[in-house]
């Protein structure tokens, strides 16, 4: 039995494999400096056949093939599915300056071959040389635009249209270049996009850096955020620029002259960047707007439908109307319903189905109406006409949906024909004995109220116990009134209870193992208590403020050294995170005996 669940297993993995579709791929950078070594690998999804990789024409072959090999199954509902990857790394260095095309690899496979695309990679001459030469720039390259006057380290907004209609949307995007050692991006502070709607589009975090050409010199570039702009007010309006701290390592000192870089020390310093500010012309709406204007700037058609064309009086008919195609969808306006007067008309219930692109909301937005009519007979829906504004003409557009007729069937419980005035149709009156009753004529039991005081002391007595109560409340709510009236002792008595509430926090994200969060999250505690127990504000706290302020107040100078040591493992540890769990909990435990002390010694 095992041997022959053995021989399916493999029976369906040949399958699955058999059935897999052969693909290579090709991964390298897009533009490299002259002189740069740099790997370029090709990925196989299947195994058994042979790679065959061109000439590396302009380039120089230092070591490859370096091959590796995974394999992956899945059984989901009964399927099988397995991955297999053959990779293939090679390293070359860039010779001489141009654009260079390497051919595409060959795998062959029973016959049978399978090309990658044609690797296309720019080498350009070094950022220097480009600047002292006077070089002119690669008008071909993408980023052409970029203004690179802030040399190693700049981010830059950028637009798809900078001259639009109102309500038309634009696709911002703030993406950073450098050519310095980033460890981090400390606080990005966004413009307010004021008399623009945005929408934040989904962004991938920003992992890893690639490589570009800007203007002949070669950047690790990424895109922090995309944005969707819908600008509401025409003219020419300012978007502010992106602010950014980033954390820069640097080196300290001179490289030794025998040894280089290789006995260095770095440290890691804040440096604050930002964009230049974006100008946006926007047009406004030629001519009168249409009656049925719905507000869309975009591309938009329509379908209507009807779920019954007979139903029972009082059933309700589902009338469905779809607006399907890109731009501002989602302040699209429900579409004006005109029935009968025999015809109760609900809310719309809207859903959507939408996505961000660059041209807008892609997707429908359904308004689904439910009529529900009260008199038997023959109900039209005359056509409804929806408007929107077509930046591509320059006109507004109007969508018509079809006639729609419905007949309402006359039930049992219903008898007479209907009443006619002035040409519409009414419901019959009736006698409606079933749903109103008639008011009860006899008092029915009355009963003389009993008096809540039985005598007059007991009256006065609660009277005199409420005024007590009354001064004694007053009294208390002048004294915390009073107490609360100076901020900074009433931050000087909380500071405790602030700095366990963090120090709580943080030892939740020590045992869910979140070592970088946990070292935050402790400097924001010791920073906070400090800057509440001596009054000191946040902006104007230093480590020296500190000390001297912890020194005046009785405070040992062992406490304050630990003090420093904590404050200095924690930023490190939070730019070059190494540190193990049991250092972590070193650090919180020193954290806790320092908050403990200070709080015992000043008052």
């Amino acid at each position: 039995m095992k041997m022959f669940l053995s021989y399916t297993l493999f029976f369906l993995l040949s399958a699955a494999a058999a059935g897999q579709d052969v693909e290579v791929t090709a991964d390298y950078p897009s533009a490299v400096t002259a002189g740069q070594q740099f790997s370029l690998s090709y990925t196989v999804n299947a195994g058994g056949g042979e790679f065959t990789v061109p000439a590396f024409t302009g380039f120089s072959k230092i070591m490859g093939p370096q091959t590796s090999y995974s394999q992956s199954t899945q059984f989901i509902n009964g399927k099988v599915s397995r991955q297999t990857s053959y990779s293939y790394i090679y390293y070359l260095q860039a010779i001489k300056t141009g654009k260079f095309v390497i051919p595409p690899a060959v795998f062959t496979l029973k016959g049978k071959e399978y090309k990658s695309d044609s690797v296309r990679i720019e080498v350009v001459s070094d950022a220097s040389q480009v600047q002292n030469s006077g070089g002119s720039r690669n008008a071909g390259s993408e980023n052409s635009g970029v203004n690179t006057s802030s040399g190693d380290l700049f981010v830059n907004l950028s637009v798809n249209r900078k001259e639009v209609y109102a309500g038309e949307p634009i696709l911002a995007t703030v993406k950073i270049f450098t050519k310095v050692d980033l460890q981090g991006i400390n606080e990005i502070k966004y413009p307010t996009f004021n008399n623009f709607l945005r929408t934040d589009m989904e962004t991938p975090p920003l992992t890893s850096l690639q490589q570009e050409n800007v203007n002949g010199t070669v950047y690790g570039t990424g895109v922090l955020q995309k944005f969707l702009l819908y600008p509401q007010t025409p003219g020419e309006i300012t978007i502010d620029p992106v602010q950014l701290t980033v954390l820069v390592q640097q080196r300290t000192g001179s490289p030794d002259p025998f040894f280089g870089d290789f006995f260095s020390s770095y440290q890691t310093i804040p440096r604050t960047i930002a964009s230049k500010p974006v100008v946006i012309k926007v047009k406004a709406l030629p001519g009168i707007k249409p009656d049925d204007y719905s507000g869309v700037v975009g591309k938009l058609a329509m379908k209507s439908d009807l779920s019954h064309d007979s139903v029972n009086v009082n059933d309700a008919v589902n009338f469905k109307i779809t607006l399907s195609g890109t731009g501002n969808l989602k302040i699209a306006s429900a579409p004006k319903m005109k029935m009968p007067p025999d015809v109760e008309v609900y809310d719309p219930k809207v859903t959507e189905e939408l996505q961000n692109s660059a041209s807008g909301s892609l997707g429908t937005k359904t308004f689904e109406y439910l009529l529900i009519p009260r008199h038997y007979g023959e109900f039209k829906i005359p056509p409804v006409t929806y408007s929107y504004f077509d930046p591509s003409s320059g006109k507004y557009e109007t969508l018509t949906t079809p006639e729609y007729t419905f007949y309402a069937r006359k039930t049992d419980d219903q008898s007479g024909g209907p009443a006619i005035y002035s040409g519409v149709a009414k419901e019959d009156v009736q006698y409606l004995g079933k749903d109103i009753r008639f008011i009860r004529n006899d008092p029915g039991r009355l009963s003389k109220v009993v008096s809540v005081f039985s005598t007059k002391q007991a009256f006065y007595a609660l009277y005199g116990v409420a005024l007590l109560i009354f001064l004694l409340v007053l009294f208390i709510r002048r004294e915390h009134v009073r107490r609360n009236s100076d901020l900074s002792l009433v931050r000087n008595r909380k500071a405790g209870k602030v700095a366990s509430r963090r120090l709580h926090n943080a030892a939740v994200l020590l045992k869910n193992n979140q070592i970088d969060k946990f070292y935050e999250e402790i400097l924001k505690a010791l920073w906070g208590y400090l800057s509440d127990k001596l009054s000191i504000p946040v902006s104007g706290m230093t480590r020296a403020n500190a000390a001297s302020a912890l020194l005046l107040r009785g405070v040992d100078e062992e406490k304050i050294k630990n003090l420093n040591e904590i404050l200095d493992t924690c930023e490190y540890a939070r730019f070059a995170p190494s540190a193990s769990g049991a250092e972590a909990e070193k650090i919180f435990e020193g954290a806790s005996r320092f908050i403990k002390s200070v709080e015992n010694s000043i008052r």
